[in-house]
């Protein structure tokens, strides 16, 4: 399967730009379209030489509760001899444009579009650009839900041109889920995936279930319904989807439409303290 993913390049726009968009944040989603991802936005990571990010979610109250998520852009020479700085997280790195190489456990890969590499925590690993051109990619990370009895994942490094999508029952293939994780491995309490839809093909109801998502339009264009709103999304967008937030789509074509997917999956509920019972003596 041959796919163009979108990345961002930075910039900034002209002064004679009109100031109207199609941001939105509201308290069950959130639409930060490709145009904001100018040079004024971009964060810096310690120890990343060469490198800038674009933060797409954080943690945040009123807005993702689970994950993170940023653009990394990593100049030529770049990279990082010490990545990730919290023992706890794992990650999960989506390759969009050009080629890297990644060391995990000392065993060296090599990064191009379409790579997917999923890092359990406490992982040693270094990334580096040896290329001409900067390469981007995309880095989810989650605090690990450790559960008594399972094991930490493996490290999987693998393609989206290597994975047959799963096609959704009914649909004619026409709406399928590129799965790099095993569902039944529950090990796993983060699935990253990759969408796709045919030109016209839709989700034909309001999904409304407990999972937090994030979703980075890969290619193509849709009408995404997000709670009670329907919005134009088109490649570089990113939204954001609280738990039970109902959405739905359209695919608007003429290409497919395709986005990177984040949710949490496979553990209990967290449980606060409980409200309201009987007094104790």
């Amino acid at each position: 399967m041959t796919s163009n993913y979108f990345a961002p390049t930075g910039g900034h726009p002209p002064q004679s730009q009109l100031l109207t968009g199609r941001a939105v944040f509201t308290e069950a989603y959130a639409v930060i379209p490709k145009g904001t991802m100018q040079d004024i936005v971009t964060s810096f990571l310690p120890f990343w030489d060469a490198t800038r990010l674009w933060v797409l979610s954080r943690p945040l109250s009123g807005f993702a509760e689970t994950f993170s998520q940023y653009i990394m852009e990593v100049a030529p020479g770049g990279g990082s001899e010490r990545p990730e700085t919290d023992p706890q997280a794992e990650g999960v790195l989506f390759v969009v444009d050009g080629t890297a190489k990644i060391v995990i456990n000392g065993q060296s890969h090599a990064l191009r579009p379409g790579s997917y590499v999923y890092l359990p925590p406490k992982t040693e690993w270094t990334f580096s650009n040896d290329s001409e051109a900067p390469v981007r990619f995309h880095w989810i990370r989650k605090a690990y839900e450790a559960v008594e009895g399972l094991d930490h994942p493996d490290v999987i490094v693998t393609n989206d041109a290597d994975v047959a999508p799963t096609p959704m029952p009914g649909t004619d293939g026409k709406w399928a889920t590129t799965r790099f994780v095993d569902p039944s491995d529950l090990r796993h309490d983060m699935h990253v995936t990759v969408v796709t839809f045919e030109p016209g093909a839709v989700i034909p109801f309001a999904e409304t279930h407990v999972m937090e998502h994030g979703l980075y339009v890969l290619e193509g264009k849709a009408v995404y319904r997000l709670n009670q709103d329907w919005v134009e999304v088109e490649a570089g967008d990113y939204m954001w989807l609280r738990a039970f937030c109902p959405q739905a789509c359209y695919a608007g074509g003429p290409g497919k439409f395709r986005y990177l997917l984040y949710k949490d999956v496979n553990r209990h509920m967290k449980l606060g303290p409980a409200m309201g019972g009987p007094a104790r003596r």
